[in-house]
């Protein structure tokens, strides 16, 4: 098992089949030039490998903002379903957590759909704990 953040546009493609499963409206193509437009302002793509491919992705960002100072933001978090239950999730969010800490982060924060209750019960399995809901409107 191994992390890395994907730099290069290989890598981020390879990323693609496990991302796709939390975001199917994207296509390989447009994955990739949404993740390079977002690297420009500090997203990062961490993949964590078994068997030399990607299993899990985390799309994140560290960010300042009044409420929470300096916080690592996670944008996406998944795991190939056929892998789950195997601890690459927890791996990869323990990995988050740790890289927060060294970025000086005083928080890490994330979004769930209403609908992915799985999602929930992992996260506050991990610590993370429900504190808001996050509202929106179509422009």
């Amino acid at each position: 098992m191994k992390i890395e953040i994907a730099e290069s546009e290989w890598a981020i493609a390879s990323c693609f089949p496990v991302m796709v499963e939390l975001r199917p409206h994207l296509t390989s193509k447009t994955f990739v030039a949404r993740v390079l437009a977002q690297q420009a302002q500090g997203y990062q793509l961490a993949y964590l490998t078994e068997a030399e491919a990607p299993v899990a992705v985390a799309g994140f960002r560290i960010t300042h903002n009044l409420a929470w100072g300096r916080f690592l933001y996670v944008d996406d978090l998944v795991t190939l379903a056929e892998q789950r239950s195997h601890g690459y999730g927890a791996a990869l969010l323990a990995w988050l957590h740790s890289y927060a800490a060294k970025a000086g982060c005083e928080q890490l924060h994330l979004d769930s759909g209403m609908q992915r209750k799985e999602a929930h019960r992992f996260y506050e399995r991990e610590g993370i704990e429900i504190v808001g809901y996050h509202f929106s409107q179509t422009i």
